[in-house]
């Protein structure tokens, strides 16, 4: 699926506040971030059954079995959290392009849709949606007094995206080394992986949280300016991210 270039803006587009979906995704990146702290007590948990087993089988499989259950639990919560995250965060980033559209057509490197559809690209959703969010970003940064664009420091979406890939592809790593575990030695490791990858996921969604604050009130500031965009649509083809 390739990325085309975003059309002018059509009539059809209006400006709508992202206050409050920017407070839902905030609010949930918290239980992110508190199921996060459950899975790590929780690994804690399963690492401290295992540290007086030995390294090959047989073994007493009561305690450990136990705590991997309850760790099992831990997981079901953090997936709980991470897609209901998800969906509100999709709405919120959604309504934030459209915006964008009003702003500011001509940096928008692709269209309003791939807000959402950029997410669920195979390997793609790991640099598509950084696209979108530059576009969003060049459009929402308030303008100067005599109409010239402010330059906004990137650093808050850069920080973000560079920590929920390495994240990301942390924690799957992991998970895949914690499903093929088998003695206890092994298990210990691995779960110290997956803590590690919970760790990073708190990191990433804290920085989210800065995220979706600072863009909300970029637009914000700049929807009080008035709509007018600064630059035309490109006719040849996608701006740079």
């Amino acid at each position: 699926m390739a990325a085309t270039p975003a059309p002018p803006a059509e009539a059809g587009y209006r400006l709508r506040s992202p206050l409050g979906p920017s407070r839902a995704v905030a609010a949930l990146l918290g239980a992110v971030i508190v199921t996060d702290v459950v899975a790590l007590a929780a690994g804690a948990h399963v690492r401290n059954e295992f540290a007086g087993l030995g390294g090959t089988l047989p073994f007493d499989p009561g305690p450990a079995i136990r705590a991997e259950n309850l760790y099992g639990v831990a997981g079901s919560l953090q997936v709980l959290a991470l897609l209901a995250t998800a969906v509100v965060f999709i709405i919120w980033f959604h309504r934030a392009r459209v915006n964008a559209e009003v702003f500011d057509a001509g940096v928008q490197p692709m269209r309003p849709g791939w807000a959402i559809g950029a997410w669920f690209v195979p390997i793609g959703n790991f640099w598509l949606p950084r696209r979108v969010a530059g576009g969003i970003w060049a459009a929402s940064a308030q303008t100067n007094p005599d109409g010239s664009r402010r330059t906004v420091s990137r650093a808050p979406l850069d920080l973000w995206w560079t920590l929920w890939v390495v994240s990301t592809l942390f924690s799957q790593a992991a998970s895949r080394i914690y499903a093929r575990s088998e003695l206890p030695s092994e298990v210990r490791d691995a779960v110290t992986l997956v803590m590690a990858a919970d760790a990073l996921d708190i990191a990433a969604a804290a920085l989210a949280i800065l995220f979706v604050r600072k863009l909300t009130r970029m637009q914000g500031e700049r929807a009080a300016l008035g709509a007018t965009p600064l630059s035309a649509p490109s006719p040849t083809g996608p701006a740079p991210a």
